[in-house]
């Protein structure tokens, strides 16, 4: 491997590759916020029906002054199954037997209750405005409601909304077993992944590879590790900012125009000089290797690298290196179909599950700042550990055991009942970490799995699945019509089964990357020979 020894004298682990992944990382971080903007710009504000007693002034003028507004709630709104007042249903009649303290709550009749049939009142103290509210508030003018923004029909869902709103409206709300605790529509998360799915994962690409590439085979990991921590850290800062911002459009805008920044600044980093020199592009693959040395201090090493010098060092490289790089070879080539259909696999089951769990966090807890916070937190020392575990074990197992851990997790929410709602966070937020640490294990398992001029694009492959993923996974929760723990068992089920399947992919633990598929061959072969190890036939007297 002529790349190695050429990106050892030129520093595989210095001052450039600090300020490599620093300048990556800050891009990842706000890409980061995009991905889980929709948690909070398209949030599900609280809401009740509309109520004379609480919502009327000219009846709250005839109430007793010794009724707080509190009292007031309890007779006029029956609590829902979440004992939280129903976001769907009124009383008739005040039910003023309810303030009898030896009167239990649930001491009224079905037919004392009647839909929100003048309209709703929303809870602004969390956001004061989000797409949800924006986007029924516009479909209710379209529809020619009244102006006050009480909808009137009966609770029911207008059949013309599903074509024109897809994201649910308290009308909507009101129908099926679990109607009150609803949260932002699985549309929303999906649409939104579908936009930011192209731009993300060439970011998320071209990031990874240049770390990767620019680093020496000993510190691979480790600068691999500390890239993907970008997201983590992301995941921070989207929690600080939603919390700092709660309108849905500045909000937007915020964490928007850093990436202005970060173009500016990303003209300064450099191409890949392994696949430039592996492409026949020397010049300027000699002149990023200059650049590298004479920042990392490499003086004499800079002067000393010539044309001549890299023909030399690479001149198997290079006549190999003209073997077929479209995707067709990922799938048809030698050695290669295998590992791109499994490690495409696990991108999927990370983005699916992952994106599928984690833009859903109102259905996790009260505090989605808290939980959204969390998961970033978390998130660290599980990739740290993550580390650790690929110096130990190897690529292979510590990939098949985050994905069958985070599935699990996951699985046992479904036995835990929702009166338990901190455990059942607890073990949601434990999955989430499993899942960081696959990606971690799978960004660093792929890079390592195909040669230079395959590896852009069957990292690309896999970021594509993960995007992939990313839309599909929302979508899975309107399985829970037919029952309530089906999304969790499909999110479960789907890392577990992955991970299994990972098992089938070969150990890359201390080998150079390969540069041409001729190097993959090579690799699995010296695999194969030091599995079976050589075959020794011992004579022995009779």
């Amino acid at each position: 491997m002529a790349f190695s020894e050429l990106l050892d004298l030129v520093g595989g682990l210095g001052r450039f590759q600090i300020l490599q992944m620093v300048a990556l990382v800050v891009p990842i971080m706000w890409l980061t916020t995009q991905s889980m903007l929709e948690n909070f710009s398209a949030a599900v504000p609280s809401h009740r029906c509309w109520v004379p007693l609480l919502d009327n002034s000219t009846d709250q003028a005839s109430v007793p002054g010794t009724l707080s507004p509190k009292d007031l709630l309890t007779v006029s709104i029956p609590l829902g199954p979440n004992h939280e007042p129903h976001q769907c249903l009124r009383f008739r009649q005040p039910q003023w037997q309810l303030l009898d303290p030896n009167t239990t709550a649930t001491n009224w009749s079905e037919a004392a209750t009647e839909p929100c049939v003048d309209g709703w009142v929303y809870d602004n103290s969390t956001f004061t405005s989000t797409i949800v509210a924006k986007v029924w508030a516009q479909a209710g003018a379209d529809l020619e409601l009244p102006s006050d923004g009480h909808v009137r029909h009966g609770g029911r869902l207008c059949p013309h909304l599903p074509r024109v709103l897809p994201v649910p409206l308290p009308g909507g709300l009101c129908r099926g077993r679990r109607h009150d605790e609803h949260r932002h529509s699985p549309y929303v998360s999906a649409t939104g992944h579908a936009r930011e799915a192209r731009a993300g994962s060439q970011a998320d690409t071209c990031g990874l590879l240049a770390v990767m590439e620019w680093t020496s085979t000993r510190a691979r990991a480790l600068a691999m590790t500390l890239n993907t921590l970008g997201f983590s850290f992301g995941q921070v800062l989207m929690a600080t900012v939603a919390y700092g911002v709660r309108d849905w459009a500045l909000l937007q805008l915020v964490i928007s125009v850093p990436f202005f920044l970060c173009f500016v600044y990303s003209w300064w980093l450099a191409e890949s000089a392994r696949w430039l020199l592996i492409t026949g592009r020397l010049e300027q693959g000699l002149r990023e290797l200059r650049r590298v040395a004479a920042i990392n201090g490499k003086g004499a090493v800079e002067d000393s690298l010539t044309t001549e010098v890299l023909l030399s060092a690479m001149q198997e490289e290079l006549s190999a290196g003209q073997a077929p790089s479209s995707l067709n070879a990922l799938f048809c080539m030698p050695r290669l179909g295998l590992r791109t259909c499994i490690s495409t696999l696990c991108w999927f089951a990370f983005g699916f599950t992952f994106y599928g769990l984690a833009l859903d966090l109102q259905a996790l807890g009260s505090n989605i700042f808290l939980l959204q916070a969390l998961i970033g937190v978390v998130d660290i020392p599980a990739k740290i550990g993550t580390l650790l575990l690929l110096s130990r074990l190897g690529r292979r197992p510590t990939q098949a055991v985050s994905l069958v851990l985070s599935g699990l997790c996951i699985l046992a929410n479904t036995l835990v009942p929702y009166e338990l709602g901190a455990l059942r966070s607890a073990l949601a937020v434990l999955g989430l970490a499993g899942l960081g640490a696959a990606f971690t294990c799978i960004s660093i398992f792929t890079g390592e799995l195909f040669p230079t001029v395959l590896r852009m694009t069957a990292v690309g492959l896999g970021q594509m699945a993960a995007r992939g993923g990313a839309i599909l996974g929302p979508l899975v929760r309107l399985l829970g019509v037919h029952g309530h723990s089906l999304p969790l068992l499909v999110y479960g089920a789907v890392p577990v089964l992955s991970g299994l399947v990972a098992l089938l992919l070969p150990e890359t633990q201390s080998l150079p990357l390969p540069d041409t598929i001729q190097d993959v061959q090579n690799q699995a072969k010296k695999s194969t020979q030091s599995t079976l190890g050589p075959m020794v036939l011992k004579s022995t007297h009779l």
